[in-house]
This record gives structure tokens, C-alpha cells and sequence, in this order.
């Protein structure tokens, strides 16, 4: 499980220029593969008479990271793998890279375009704003009022934050707590009140 992420906060535009041929590198948080999908969308009818729209992403989706790159008529694996290992390198989710390429009429050849796309990004990402995002996961329990000092030992035990406490019958809970802390709340939960909780987590 995934508690925490670096992302960026805001986009980045980056040009260089090798043997005549521009590219202009564009970094961008993206928060999901349709978010994705338009931006690229905007880059191309920005840059329409572009010879290339090549892109690398990584998004954070259900605690997996999802990893696409295209090299959109490059040779293969001489665009979009290297700008997707720039991300990799350090450690960004829902980023989106996308370097355009103007052709400038003469050949890079395989290993020139990976140095282009590659120091392209590289390049960006040394001027991109780069945060650090924590995940948390709300969850609510409810439990006979009778096993609350237990409960509440646990809470306090895993340093959940606790948000609503109402005591009713059964009494109600709501915390917030690092994704990778749940199950074991769970289970520290379940036999400390002998199974008699009921537990909602909020994906």
C-alpha cells in the first residue's frame, strides 16, 4: 500500500534544441487517464503542425501505478521510454511528459533522440514544483459501548486521527489513517472486541 506520492503541483514548459530539431518538453499533474487524455488533446491542437507528440505517464490508480509511454513515430523505444524513465528515476505519480519535436532535417539518430527526449524531461523536471501528496483513508467503526476502552487503545495505539466520536448505541467512530495501516487495524480491532465491530472504509 502506497501512504504518500510525489507529484507535481503546477505544469512546466522546457525548449532545447539538437542539430536543428526543437523539442519543447511540457510537465503537467494528471490526475486521471481521461485528465490525461485531454491534456494531450490540448498539446496537439497547440502544437498541430508539430512532427511528433511523443508522451510518458504514471498514475496512481487503485494503490497501483499505471505506467504508459508512446513514442508517436519515433523509432521504437527512442522517446517515450526515456522520458518515462525520468519520471521512474524520481519517483512521480499522476505526472504527465510530453515532448514535441519540430524535425529540423537532419537524422539523431536512435541514441541522439534518446539523449534529446531524455535531457528534455530531465531538464524540465529541474524547474518543475515537486510536492510530496499523503494519502489517508477515512473509516468509519461501530461497536457496543462496552468495548470502547479497547477501542479506543487501539486507536490511539496506531495514531489514527480521530474525526467524529458519538456515543450512541452501538457507538459511532470516524478516523482518518495511512492506507497501509488498515488491515492491520482491522485485525488488531477484531480480536481485541472478539469480533464485535463493524468497519467501513472509505476508498
Amino acid at each position: 500500500m502506497i501512504d504518500s506520492y510525489l507529484t507535481l503541483t503546477d505544469s512546466t514548459l522546457y525548449k532545447t534544441t539538437r542539430k536543428k530539431s526543437r523539442f519543447i518538453a511540457l510537465l503537467s499533474p494528471a490526475d486521471s487517464q481521461d485528465d490525461v487524455q485531454r491534456q494531450l488533446d490540448d498539446v496537439r491542437r497547440a502544437y498541430h503542425d508539430a512532427t511528433h507528440h511523443c508522451y510518458a505517464f504514471r498514475l496512481l490508480l487503485d494503490d497501483a501505478i499505471v505506467e504508459v509511454s508512446h513514442d508517436d513515430g519515433e523509432p521504437s523505444g527512442s522517446a517515450g521510454l526515456p522520458m518515462m524513465q525520468q519520471l521512474t528515476n524520481r519517483n512521480l505519480c499522476n505526472v504527465l511528459a510530453v515532448v514535441v519535436r519540430y524535425f529540423g532535417g537532419t537524422k539523431l539518430g536512435v541514441g541522439g533522440l534518446v539523449r534529446a527526449y531524455s535531457n528534455a524531461v530531465s531538464e524540465a523536471l529541474e524547474r518543475a514544483p515537486v510536492i510530496t501528496r499523503t494519502l489517508k483513508t477515512r473509516i468509519t467503526i461501530r461497536f457496543p459501548v462496552e468495548v470502547n476502552s479497547s477501542v479506543m487503545s487501539i486507536i490511539h495505539r496506531f495514531s489514527a486521527r480521530i474525526d467524529a466520536l458519538v456515543y450512541e448505541d452501538p457507538v459511532r467512530i470516524e478516523i482518518t489513517l495511512p492506507p497501509s495501516q488498515v488491515e492491520a487495524l482491522r485485525a488488531a480491532l477484531t480480536e481485541a472486541t472478539g469480533a464485535r465491530i463493524e468497519l467501513e472504509v472509505e476508498l
